[in-house]
């Protein structure tokens, strides 16, 4: 497999990735962050996989079934078929909680004939860090290890089990399912039980997208980059996560491998944000709650990235005894970032709860509480904007006055300012007001290049970097400014690639990227639509959407030559601008069909 050709599936508290040809390569169970008991994805050999082999005259095709995160593999030789469905249960319960656990059902629908085919089921626990054994304890396999950090795993079928574990090829001749749990069964496991958690997942699924606004553009690609933002959203506590992976390379061969399982502030209020948008008012309600819930002290500074249930530290390790997607080593999990400072996330998350006040009722004890982060960040964002700090794009060197940085004190500023308003309280408004005109000037004079006639990555710096394309959308500069004209037109001169964008092109730690990070590309098709190349930015559209997936997905990069997808994934960045920029192109009109706010 040369691409990222993977579907997901999941339930909001853990996912899956399932190949092209059905093998699950990738689970990390009972949840996101939890250590992985297939990960094939990172070792082919030792990572562990559950596949279904047929012969080689089987045509294998897949599909998600229509505006659901279930998928469906379709395994045809013309005198034999069956449709394998693959889905993580999740419904709601008459109590209103959710029935979502960390379970895997795999349907094995017959179409025709006697389809056969041999399972691999070869679960490789806590990340294959020791032997896994697999013991038949009669109406399920049980999964264990043997050694170190002692995990379990449960198997149920109405398929032979001592077929199973021996890899013998099996006749289907009726449907069929197979189940995987992380905890034994208390209920007896049946074919008619499989399907009923299939229906009624099915219909979740289908009400879920019936609630999401409707575009008269793009309309399917937008779904899906939605489906695929709900399954990366934790439930249980609000957090979103920035993938589903950990360690998939931005370049093959090389280190730049990081765990994305984790909750950065950037993405995922940029994701809560679309999702409003789209009509999903309960999911900003829920990250702004992790938010509050996180930041409990007045005086505590809000780190760049948090665990999906609020953790503070992610110590980084390195597994030394995989060798890497396609021998890409080292694999990680934890994330050393999570001590860098980034003054950018201020803004962005102001941006969040200026929106929540705007949109939506807030009771008074959370507003109360809203208002003691925001004059809380108005205060960190005071004493820290004229330092230098690591920026949007991480680098591991030495910190720098980044313009990104600087435009998003700015953004925390105004929205603080803004929602003061809102909340007629009017307290500091003519301090805040003063600050907000300072770094206004100071962006202005210092972050403007009169050489390149274009904001540049840093204060003093020709370099162009892809996110000074954001400049106009957080309302800093207007769209027909000449100034925000000459910035795109550099931006793209300088850093696009054959239709594909650079984040920044100058020296780093790692040296110059054969990939593009595939969110700056959506960054330029915006910013060319707003500055009036219409033509041109659809056309680039049309072209980034023809290197998604086969299943529409995107993951963080695009390899510059190859068009293969890389990095971590699906990613939620990459969905979220999609979403933007395919809404940009709709006049940011929803189409009157199935609009609705709310689930």
């Amino acid at each position: 497999m040369d691409n990222l050709d993977y579907g997901i599936i999941g339930n909001c508290k853990s996912c899956a990735l399932v190949s092209k040809t059905g093998s699950l390569d990738w689970c990390c169970l009972p949840a996101f962050d939890s250590a992985a008991v297939f990960a094939k994805i990172l070792d082919e050999e030792k990572g562990g996989s559950f596949e279904f082999k047929v012969s080689d005259d089987y045509n294998i095709s897949q599909e998600y079934l229509w505006e659901t995160n279930i998928l469906s593999t379709v395994f045809d030789n013309g005198e034999d078929a069956f449709q394998l469905i693959d889905f993580m249960p999740r419904y709601p319960r008459e109590d209103g909680s959710y029935y979502s656990p960390p379970d895997i059902i795999r349907f094995l629908r017959l179409l025709k004939g006697k389809p056969k085919f041999k399972v691999i089921y070869n679960p490789r626990l806590d990340f294959a860090r020791e032997e896994t054994q697999n013991e038949n304890k009669g109406n399920y396999i049980k999964s264990y290890t043997v050694k170190g950090k002692y995990d379990s795993l449960f198997f149920y079928s109405n398929l032979d089990l001592d077929d199973i574990l021996q890899q013998r090829e099996i006749t289907l001749t009726g449907n069929a399912y197979c189940l995987v749990g992380y905890h034994e069964k208390l209920i007896t496991q049946s074919l008619d039980r499989s399907y009923l958690k299939f229906q009624r997942t099915k219909t979740y699924w289908m009400n879920w997208s019936e609630k999401t606004t409707r575009y008269s553009h793009y309309s399917n690609e937008i779904m899906r980059s939605a489906l695929v933002l709900k399954l990366l959203s934790y439930k249980k506590s609000g957090a979103v996560l920035a993938a589903a992976t950990t360690s998939l390379p931005e370049t093959i061969g090389e280190e730049r491998n990081w765990d994305y399982r984790f909750c950065w502030i950037r993405d995922a209020s940029m994701v809560i944000k679309v999702m409003a948008g789209l009509g999903h008012v309960k999911s900003a309600r829920e990250f702004l709650q992790f938010i509050i819930d996180i930041i409990p002290d007045k005086d505590e500074k809000i780190q760049i990235m948090y665990g999906i249930d609020g953790q503070k530290e992610l110590t980084e390790h390195i597994l030394d005894h995989l060798s890497g997607y396609k021998n890409s080593y080292p694999v990680r999990t934890g994330n050393a970032a999570y001590i860098q400072k980034q003054n950018d996330i201020y803004g962005i998350l102001m941006e969040v709860i200026y929106q929540q006040f705007l949109q939506f009722e807030t009771s008074l004890e959370n507003s109360e509480e809203l208002w003691t982060v925001v004059r809380g960040i108005v205060m960190i964002v005071e004493e820290n904007w004229q330092k230098p700090d690591k920026g949007i794009w991480e680098l591991r060197t030495e910190d720098r006055h980044f313009v990104f940085s600087k435009l998003l004190c700015w953004v925390a500023v105004d929205r603080a300012i803004k929602i003061g308003e809102v909340l007629r309280m009017g307290i500091n408004d003519t301090h805040w007001k003063t600050l907000r005109a300072e770094i206004y000037d100071d962006i202005y004079n210092n972050g403007w290049n009169e050489e390149k006639q274009a904001y540049t990555q840093s204060y003093g710096s020709p370099d162009l970097d892809a996110s000074t394309l954001l400049m106009e959308s957080y309302g800093f500069i207007d769209a027909k400014d000449p100034r925000f004209i000459s910035t795109v037109k550099a931006t793209e001169k300088e850093l696009c690639n054959d239709g594909l964008m650079y984040r920044y092109k100058n020296k780093d730690d790692f040296g110059l990227p054969s990939s593009s990070f595939t969110i700056c590309t959506f960054w330029l098709i915006n910013s060319l639509y707003k500055i009036g190349e219409e033509e041109k930015s659809k056309a680039l559209f049309e072209q980034l959407l023809s290197y998604s997936n086969h299943l529409g997905l995107f993951s963080e990069d695009i390899d510059f030559e190859t068009k293969r997808l890389l990095g971590n994934f699906p990613q939620a960045y990459s969905h979220l601008a999609l979403i933007e920029t395919a809404a940009n192109f709709s006049k940011g009109h929803a189409s009157e069909e199935n609009a609705f706010s709310g689930f």
